[in-house]
């Protein structure tokens, strides 16, 4: 049974930094393609960032300000989120993709607000 586990969401102001985390189980990390998607309030789920054994990308509202990273001994994916703004404010859902398999987190709520 594959399990995504998400933590590090929270609230911070503008400005501000998080790291999100995400622990996979029940997968073979290390195949698997591993992303952040996130969805605000009345808007469709986006591709955040992706990270395969070719390297990253990134969507372009993120690009410079965010870092996805991944640990393959811990079969952890990381997202550094720096400079953040008001409009990085959703629920930040993690992703894996191994073979033809897509399994999704619970996610974790990040607002950004002063």
């Amino acid at each position: 049974q594959v399990q995504l586990v998400e933590s590090g969401g929270g609230l911070v102001q503008p400005g501000g930094s998080l790291r999100l985390s995400c622990a996979a189980s029940g997968i073979i990390f290390s195949n698997s393609v591993m992303s952040w998607y996130r969805q605000a309030p009345g808007k469709e789920r986006e591709l955040v960032a992706r990270i395969t054994s070719g390297g990253t990308h990134y969507a372009d509202s993120v690009k410079g300000r965010f870092t996805i990273s991944r640990d393959n001994v811990k079969n952890t994916v990381y997202l550094q989120m720096n400079t953040l703004k008001p409009e990085d404010t959703a629920v930040y859902y993690c992703n894996a993709v191994e073979f033809t398999r897509s399994s999704w987190g619970q996610g974790t709520q990040v607002t950004v607000s002063s």
